[in-house]
């Protein structure tokens, strides 16, 4: 595994050492041990798993501490552009993102730690995506912000007009009207 530092501290892109034979390919999608050493020890306990069609957004979201999550997430089939946004107080790169093309074709992961929103858009016909999470699914501390705040500038590739949004994210605050949990 290849792990690629970006410019948000503690936020990662990891590639996999893909072996390709006549058979397909085999690669460890996870170690713990490579994990903890070259990133960061951390204790996934959930796994989740989403499908979506070209022009879904899902996000920005979180959950507030002490429920806070990191993730590693990667696309298993098909492709999304993948944000991380920084709301940790006092944080140098506060309100600034990381996007990365994940695809099941480039095997690429990401990893957010926990005081980040974290949301994708769906640029294939259909995207299988798989999430890794610290801390278990708490719905009394989540929250999220407007994926389309002029303030973030978010490269998305899609407009918010033709952007399929849940309608719990369309009423998500804007950053300068957030409050950041995360110290």
């Amino acid at each position: 595994m290849h792990v690629i530092k970006t410019e948000i501290e503690g936020v990662f892109i990891l590639e996999p050492s893909v072996f390709k034979d006549a058979r397909g390919y085999f690669f460890e999608s996870f170690s713990k041990k490579q994990f903890d050493r070259e990133v960061m020890p951390v204790n996934f306990v959930q796994d989740n798993e989403s499908k979506s069609t070209k022009g879904v957004l899902r996000g920005l979201h979180f959950q507030k501490p002490p429920y806070s999550q990191a993730k590693l997430v990667r696309c298993v089939v098909g492709s999304v552009l993948d944000v991380a946004v920084d709301l940790r107080k006092g944080s140098p790169t506060f309100g600034k993102y990381v996007a990365v093309e994940l695809s099941g074709d480039n095997h690429r992961e990401f990893f957010i730690p926990k005081g980040f929103a974290h949301g994708f858009e769906v640029l294939s016909d259909v995207a299988v995506f798989q999430y890794k999470c610290d801390e278990y699914y708490h719905p009394e501390s989540e929250g999220g912000l407007d994926p389309f705040d002029p303030a973030l500038s978010i490269s998305w590739r899609i407009s918010s007009e033709k952007a399929i949004v849940s309608e719990k994210d369309k009423t998500h605050p804007l950053l300068k009207d957030f409050v950041t949990p995360f110290e």
